[in-house]
């Protein structure tokens, strides 16, 4: 019998081992071994033995049906006569064999071993599948989980095409192999889902369950249809599994975010900042890449999020605003170092880039994400205050020297350029007009107060007395430098017309002798300016 099993002449072999078998039951009954138990264990063992190699080649049969390169039909046409015979020889009659007692006439359960052989065939194949580690190709996941849907593609198409023909409809066995791959392939996500994943691994994992095993790039494939059902299939990985997934992967996301953040601070720091290249112009506005960026890595992190899940892509937005919160002040922390630290003509224009820049990002957030950027708008308000009153406190450092000359000898007697004072506003004040309303407007406007008011308590210092020829001297450069810096205010931009006359005023009343002439004088003065009284 044993030769007949070896040989794969089942069948033959089935009818012999049955012959035993009743022949044994036929002498137990008659209580020939009554007197020899040992002869009847015996001969019942080489029963359970025979009909377990049966077994083991039955999942052998099953095995090789994939490995084969060919489908040998009439072998597997021959199985499901073997156990349809096995079914019909030994009926389940529900009772079964108790501890101790010999398992002779009781059903052999052959359909469920050829289940469970299918079931350790898709296991032992989904494990076969070729996995290169990390260190041999970074991309190993990508490349593993693509070579998984290639072979089992290949194996769903030959159980459609070659193996189900060979067996009867009741063993739905295209069902049987798709659930036995997917058990298999279930467990096997689980255990690629502990291993310490880096996020875009984490993201392959994600994107495959989600959006590639149950597509037309596996399972759904038209070639598969309609043998291939995924409609009852169940969670390929737990709620729990699933989950804790997505919390690695937003987890991993955040180092992510950080990083790619900071390289925006430091291109920022290496390719603009320390090689002093001029911020561009577009539309008349200074132009900076910051709030683009930003919105880009934002963009691109929740479209590939919202591949996986509706609630994953909001995860990731609420992330990318916790982590662009921190970033902010870190990014004007690093900018006025930076500025405090050396004197550079680039701080002005930069200044004007990064206002409008945030302008851009609120603006951006709001529209393309719905965001409500409440809290953004307060950290960089706080920032733009900041990075104002630096640019305030550089023009003050630049005007101060010029400004305080006025009315000295030198002043007075020097041939000094008359447009000294203007040319040094001029290095902050002229980028103002780059920078978007309302802003620069405000500053260019805080920008000329601040100039004439100084220009002015310089005037009215105490100062020694002067001659009629020295005060009308003065009243002519006064007059001079006020047209020079009011015309070029005007020309970038100011609307603090109110301001024109102020410096003129006073010059008229220096440079004037009739008394009647300097009431007058002061009376437009008042006028033009009541709160000067």
């Amino acid at each position: 019998i044993n030769e007949l099993i070896q040989k794969g002449q089942l069948l033959e072999a089935f009818a012999s081992i049955k012959y035993l078998e009743d022949e044994t039951i036929t002498e137990r009954d008659a209580e020939k071994y009554k007197d020899n138990p040992q002869e009847f264990v015996r001969k019942s063992k080489d029963v359970d033995l025979l009909y377990n190699s049966i077994t083991n080649m039955i999942q052998s049969i099953v095995v090789g049906t994939l490995e084969h390169p060919t489908v040998e039909d009439a072998t597997l046409t021959s199985l499901v006569t073997l156990i349809a015979r096995e079914e019909a020889a030994h009926p389940n009659t529900g009772s079964a064999a108790g501890p101790g007692s010999d398992l002779l006439g009781t059903p052999r359960k052959w359909r469920e071993e050829w289940k469970e052989a299918i079931n350790e065939s898709a296991r032992k194949r989904v494990l076969r599948v070729p996995m290169a580690s990390k260190e041999e190709e970074s991309s190993w996941l990508d490349l593993h989980l693509s070579f998984l849907q290639k072979h089992l593609s290949e194996d769903l198409l030959k159980i459609k095409l070659s193996v189900k023909k060979c067996y009867p409809e009741e063993y739905q066995v295209c069902d049987v192999y798709v659930e036995a791959f997917h058990k298999a392939i279930a467990s096997h996500l689980q255990d690629l889902s502990q291993r310490p994943l880096e996020f875009n691994e984490l993201y392959t994992l994600l994107d495959w369950v989600a959006n590639i095993y149950l597509s037309e790039l596996f399972l759904g494939h038209p070639n598969l249809k309609p043998e291939v059902k995924t409609e009852n299939l169940s969670l390929l990985l737990t709620p729990a599994d699933w989950d804790k997934l997505k919390n690695d992967y937003i987890t991993s996301a955040k180092g992510k975010i950080k990083s790619y953040f900071g390289n925006i601070l430091r291109l920022e720091v290496t390719e603009k900042w320390e090689k002093e290249v001029h911020p561009e112009v577009k539309e008349n506005l200074y132009h900076s890449s910051l709030s683009f960026d930003i919105q880009t890595i934002i963009g691109e992190h929740m479209k590939i999020s919202g591949a996986i899940s509706r609630s994953l892509e909001m995860q990731m937005l609420e992330l990318c605003l916790a982590e662009l919160q921190e970033f902010i002040p870190r990014f004007g922390e690093e900018f006025m170092a930076w500025t405090t630290a050396q004197d550079s003509p680039i701080f002005a224009p930069y200044f004007a880039a990064y206002i409008n820049s945030f302008h851009d990002l609120v603006s951006g957030l709001e529209t393309a994400f719905k965001v409500n950027t409440e809290e953004l708008q307060k950290i960089l308000e706080a920032l733009t205050r900041n990075f104002t009153n630096i640019f305030l406190n550089k023009l003050r450092t630049k005007a101060q020297p010029l400004l305080k000359k006025i009315l000295t000898k030198d002043w007075i007697f020097t041939t000094e350029r008359p447009d000294s004072l203007a040319s040094a506003v001029s290095q902050f004040s002229e980028h103002l007009q780059h920078v978007r309303e309302p802003t620069g407007q405000e500053l260019l406007r805080d920008v000329h107060k601040y100039v004439v008011k100084e220009y002015i308590m310089q005037v009215i210092k105490p100062r020694r007395k002067m001659n009629r020829e020295t005060r009308q001297q003065v009243s002519e450069k006064m007059n001079q430098e006020a047209r020079i810096l009011n015309n070029m205010l005007i020309d970038q931009g100011s609307d603090s017309d109110w301001l024109l006359p102020a410096i003129h005023h006073i010059a008229n009343i220096i440079g004037e002798k009739k008394k009647d002439k300097i009431k007058e004088y002061v009376k437009e003065l008042c006028q033009d300016y009541p709160d000067i009284r």
